[in-house]
């Protein structure tokens, strides 16, 4: 960690609230600061995708911002690109989505920080499936949440057994936390686990709160079962989504929330105190990006899914790790041998052959000895990562 790291989260300064303890320096950082100081490094550690977006939509809003089009929005999202939010949902889904389920927030970031922090409380559980997303234990225990992690494994995929779910249900339970195609793990869960989840969760009366940033980003033809899709209603679901990864738009910060209408209402008053409206030329980008054309969408998952196939061939051919083939977004999470502190072997990888992934125990506890992988960096950039993680992984006596 850097000296300011290290300050803010070592200080006992009283004036800072006790409950940014709860959120540790992320791991991803940690990586990428120290990659930073280094020469010759190859990530596999960054989760954004490393194409241009489509012109039409920096065109949009190039001709936003050249129109005069800077001024707030109205706090649930500029009515246009709710119309489209909404068509496009519908039309997908073949749900009755109007404008005023959807509100548009700064990335998918704030969607689930709104979804998450307005659902925590002391004593409250949030039962998540592990390895997950950095963001979601952090702020539910900022606010006195336990979170209930239900752990998977990369000899099953990853996949998420929903009776393990179902049966971590309990009276203290608030919500479920779902992540398909997942970061870090690539899992796309089948219709059946969601549908399972959604109807036991609504039959008691517990919360599904779904983030699929990674909707399209779904490999070899198969059918994303979105929660939208697997629920009778919208009376206990939230769904977070963005442009960032599917647009190649991360850096705009466009993303929304659906829930039902009630819930969006108390969810807009609470956004008008944390960023009161997100990036309004850019909103008008992400109209475009809902009525234009779609090729673009089409040639990066093809591209995406050539280098998914030749990582999966890679990791099968080194030693000490343990993969699978993910269905999804553009990650692997193979695992090392049981005992292993995947830590330690990702900060020796990169300081000993100039290759940066991701520790795994930044997803969890329960995923100390695993590594990620992302694969949203050319082919040529994984060869050449691969050409010197397999020789040093077979000098390695675990």
């Amino acid at each position: 960690m850097s000296e300011l790291d290290i300050d803010f989260y070592e200080s006992e300064d009283p004036i800072w609230n006790p409950a940014l303890h709860s959120m540790p320096v992320p791991g991803i950082r940690r990586m990428v600061n120290l990659a930073a100081t280094m020469d010759d490094v190859i990530h596999l550690s960054i989760g954004q995708p490393d194409f241009k977006p489509p012109d039409h939509v920096v065109q949009a809003a190039v001709e936003a911002l050249q129109a005069g089009q800077t001024g707030y929005t109205m706090d649930a999202g500029l009515p246009e690109l709710l119309d489209a939010l909404a068509d496009y949902y519908r039309n997908r889904y073949q749900r009755p989505l109007v404008p005023e389920n959807i509100m548009v927030t700064t990335g998918a970031t704030e969607a689930i920080y709104l979804a998450l922090t307005a659902t925590s409380a002391p004593g409250r559980e949030f039962i998540v499936p592990e390895p997950a997303f950095m963001l979601y234990a952090p702020l539910i225990r900022m606010n006195g949440g336990v979170v209930k992690a239900i752990p998977t494994h990369a000899e099953q995929h990853h996949q998420l057994d929903p009776e393990a779910v179902i049966d971590a249900i309990d009276n203290n339970t608030c919500a479920i936390v779902l992540n398909s195609p997942s970061n870090p793990t690539g899992t796309l869960y089948p219709r059946e686990t969601v549908e399972a989840i959604v109807q036991e969760a609504a039959y008691r009366g517990v919360y599904v709160i779904s983030d699929e940033v990674y909707d399209h980003l779904v490999y070899d033809g198969r059918e994303y079962p979105s929660v939208l899709s697997c629920c009778a209603d919208l009376d206990h679901v939230m769904v977070v989504s963005s442009f960032s990864k599917t647009f190649s738009m991360a850096g705009m910060r466009i993303g929304w929330l659906m829930a039902s209408q009630g819930a969006i209402k108390k969810l807009r008053r609470y956004h008008m105190f944390t960023t009161t409206v997100a990036n309004t030329p850019c909103q008008w980008a992400g109209v475009a990006a809902l009525t234009g054309d779609r090729g673009f969408v089409d040639n990066m998952l093809a591209e995406y899914q050539r280098r998914r196939d030749r990582l999966v061939e890679l990791v099968e051919r080194t030693p000490h790790l343990t993969g699978y083939r993910p269905d999804g977004a553009f990650y692997l999470f193979p695992s090392l041998p049981e005992g292993v502190n995947g830590g330690n072997v990702a900060l020796k990888l990169l300081r000993e052959t100039g290759v940066c992934t991701v520790a795994g125990d930044t997803f969890g506890e329960s995923c100390s000895n695993a590594i990620r992988i992302s694969y949203s960096t050319s082919l040529e950039q994984i060869e050449a990562a691969f050409e010197r993680i397999i020789p040093w992984m077979a000098k390695q006596d675990f």
